[in-house]
């Protein structure tokens, strides 16, 4: 069973970043013109989607309530930024790879936020009160996730107001 569990983890994280791949290339199909491709690219993904979404279901430690679900958040946003960002920073350091670093150290402070993000989520939950209704917006040079407005610039990357996209 444990092999069957640890199969599963590794196909849905399979799933899951194939899923994600797919979507980049299909906008680069449609850049390039191409767009019955970009279509084929998007419904693949989407299939991923579904294979990645039974392997979570089937898993033990799969989908929860609400709460539980934040818990599992904070715990994966919290593991990013203590342990494996700062692990691949040092090594891409360690290469002299300037390019990695800054990805890594961009995504490591987002990952700090989504924790932050998910802990409030977690207490509006756990109190019983609905949390405040507004936008997200996300910064598409570094992740930032700003509630409400977006800042006229993003505090991790300086990326200008423009930059961001609405999440609604």
């Amino acid at each position: 069973m444990a092999t069957t569990q640890a199969n599963l983890k590794a196909a849905f994280a399979g799933e899951s970043q194939a899923n994600r791949k797919y979507l980049f290339f299909a906008e680069r199909a449609d850049k390039d013109g191409f767009p019955q491709v970009a279509r084929l690219f998007r419904a693949v993904a989407e299939a991923e989607t579904v294979h990645a979404r039974k392997h979570l279901q089937t898993l033990e430690d799969g989908s929860g309530d609400t709460a539980k679900n934040l818990e599992t958040a904070i715990d994966g946003e919290l593991y990013e930024s203590t342990e494996m960002y700062p692990n691949f920073i040092r090594q891409a350091e360690s290469e002299n790879n300037k390019a990695a670093q800054t990805t890594f150290n961009w995504a490591n402070k987002v990952e700090e936020i989504h924790a932050d993000l998910y802990n409030k989520a977690l207490q509006a939950v756990n109190s019983g009160k609905s949390m405040k209704d507004v936008p997200y917006h996300v910064c598409q040079g570094c992740g930032f996730t700003a509630e409400g407005n977006a800042p006229d610039r993003c505090p991790v990357c300086g990326a200008l107001a423009s930059r961001f996209k609405k999440v609604e």
